[in-house]
């Protein structure tokens, strides 16, 4: 890892972040190695790698140590008045780990481990606004600096004194309102980008117990023998069941012979295009509001097809390298504007999440745009996402495999990343799959 170029007196006084300096102390203006300190720590910052800490006194045992989820996470306190009225967000929770007790919530760029076990009774009891203004009051706790530093994680938020008095409390915007506390919190810890927990094939239980068996023990009892009644040997295999049997994970690509745009072209819309639209009224018993529907090649739950296909193009004949966005209705492609270094990030990401040689020639995120299901379905919502994304994965293989082009599903997605490529807010539309796509590599002679 790179941090860059320091002089020698900044070495000497880095020593210090082992026993903290005040953030206080980061200001502009000063010597320049002050200005040279600041530079590191924010570069280290940047990494995930500092951590932040409330103490009563200098010198004092921590009260709270805050442990930055997301990248570019920097502590802010926002100014709060004697008035301001401050409610517990709903995404909000405290739990045990190990030993300790962390606060968090999936909207929050950290978590804040508390280590006074006074005060982590006093916010486990945080479930009105006169409970958190008597925290602000009260002695011994570094009240009025962690509640900003919640206000500015999304743990607390404002309302208004109407809201106060008995209007309910509306916190962020009307698509964040669609979102159940379960659904966000499971979308935040199963992906990348907003936590700081190490994801992918980690066998952390491999010395708990041992692996299942590949294939289920049979369950006792006489058992009917359906081979004899299977016509495969008997019978031509079908297309569908020829492309079923041929289907499988590639990783490796043929980078001297690209997938074409004619072919990605053919292949988004056999896919993913939209065949025909319609319009219907929802019925609810007293009238209800008119929904429009679109259908594509796929299932979707409850006709919603919510999922939307941005390609991330390293290599391919006649398109330009770049971030796009597949049209379904029109059958075009829409460049984005993303930075260079935010498309090889991404494309990284696929790589060493497939655990092969180069980067695929065309990854294609699969987001969702999450109102559009969770607007009739509720809690049911981000499962039927998921089902979905299964459906249309599948549908992305057969078709790869039926044109003799390689693909391969990719479990991980960086929602952090995609949210600054996009422009677009995580809980608004963001990646729930991958699949990278391109011209299968050659296998090697050998001798």
């Amino acid at each position: 890892m790179d941090l860059g170029t320091f002089s020698a007196g900044v070495a000497d006084r880095a020593q210090d972040l082992r026993i903290g300096l005040p953030l206080a102390s980061f200001v502009s203006g000063g010597r320049n190695i002050d200005k040279e300190i600041h530079l590191l720590v924010r570069r280290l910052a940047r990494h995930g790698l500092l951590e932040y800490r409330l103490q009563r006194s200098q010198n004092d045992e921590d009260q709270v140590v805050v442990e930055p989820q997301i990248a570019d996470y920097w502590p802010a306190t926002p100014q709060l008045g004697n008035a301001d009225v401050l409610v517990l967000s709903r995404f909000a929770y405290m739990r045990r780990r190990g030993n300790e007790m962390v606060l968090e919530s999936p909207r929050a760029g950290a978590l804040f481990k508390i280590c006074n076990p006074k005060l982590a009774t006093a916010i486990a009891m945080l479930s009105t606004p006169q409970q958190i203004k008597r925290l602000r009051r009260q002695d011994g706790f570094p009240g009025v600096e962690l509640l900003a530093l919640l206000v500015d994680c999304g743990i607390l938020f404002k309302i208004d004194a109407a809201s106060e008095s008995g209007l309910r409390p509306f916190e962020g915007d009307a698509n964040l309102v669609l979102w159940d506390f379960h659904d966000l919190l499971f979308h935040t810890r199963s992906t990348e980008g907003r936590q700081a927990n190490p994801i992918g094939g980690l066998y952390l239980y491999a010395g708990v117990a041992p692996a299942l068996p590949a294939v289920r023990p049979r369950w006792p009892g006489k058992k009917i023998d359906l081979r004899k009644f299977s016509s495969a040997h008997s019978e031509p295999i079908s297309p569908v069941a020829k492309l079923l049997h041929e289907r499988h994970s590639i990783r490796s690509f043929d980078d001297q012979e690209p997938v074409t745009l004619a072919e990605l072209s053919r292949f988004l819309d056999k896919t993913a295009r939209v065949r025909s639209t319609w319009r219907s009224r929802v019925d609810l018993g007293h009238g209800g509001p008119m929904v429009a529907y679109a259908v594509r090649p796929y299932p979707s739950a409850g006709a919603s097809y919510g999922l939307e296909l941005y390609l991330a193009v390293d290599k391919c004949a006649g398109l330009a390298r770049g971030f796009y966005h597949y049209d379904a209705g029109g059958h075009a492609l829409v460049p984005i504007g993303a930075r260079t270094h935010e498309l090889e990030a991404l494309l990284t990401g696929a790589k060493f999440a497939m655990d092969a040689p180069t980067a695929p020639q065309i990854l294609i995120t699969i987001a969702a745009r999450f109102g559009r299901i969770s607007w009739k379905y509720s809690a049911l919502a981000y499962a039927l996402i998921l089902k979905d994304v299964g459906v249309l994965t599948q549908t992305l293989y057969l078709m790869a495999t039926d044109m003799g082009l390689g693909g391969c599903a990719i479990g991980s997605a960086n929602i952090d990343l995609f949210a600054k490529m996009t422009g677009l807010e995580f809980h608004v539309e963001g990646p729930v799959g991958q699949f990278a796509l391109g011209r299968g590599a050659k296998p090697e002679a050998s001798d």
